[in-house]
């Protein structure tokens, strides 16, 4: 019990359980904060330019009913196929992955851009003679025991 105990105590203050835990409220607040722009700003603004329709009446009364809002038919007690609302989860999900892409490009816009690694200069060098790997600096092959110094004064 206590090694569970212990491997629960360093699984729950390690930094990456952290930080997603801060991920996941400032994602529910900007969830939230979307929606919010999305119902009083945009879904306004397409309902203007869609002539006034609004996707929330959008439904299908299943016991042959008419109804003449949601509200009345759920009020009856009645079932309803509620695709207008669906349509606007849709509508929603597409505004608010726009604006995340947005919000993320606008990010990476403005970190520093990485400076490309410079090559590390080489440690190893091939003996022309028997094909082994040695040291760059070597003079003689410890494979082959091959002179190599017009083989280093070449490279240069």
């Amino acid at each position: 019990m206590k090694k569970f105990l212990a491997e629960f105590k360093e699984f729950a203050v390690k930094g990456n359980m952290m930080d997603m835990a801060v991920g996941v409220i400032v994602g529910g607040a900007f969830g939230a904060l979307v929606t919010a722009l999305i119902d009083n700003i945009l879904m306004p603004i397409i309902s203007l330019v869609t002539g006034g329709i609004d996707f929330s009446n959008w439904f299908v009364a299943l016991d042959g009913s008419k109804y003449a809002t949601l509200a009345e038919a759920q009020e009856a007690g009645a079932a309803t196929l509620n695709y207008g609302l669906f349509i606007s989860a849709i509508i929603n999900f597409i505004i608010l992955a726009l604006v995340v892409f947005s919000i993320v490009k606008a990010m990476n816009k403005l970190r520093k851009p990485e400076a490309p690694a410079e090559p590390e200069a080489p440690t190893t060098k091939t003996c022309p003679y028997c094909q082994s790997e040695i040291a760059i600096a070597a003079t003689r092959c410890p494979h082959c025991t091959s002179e190599l110094e017009v083989y280093v004064e070449a490279e240069e």
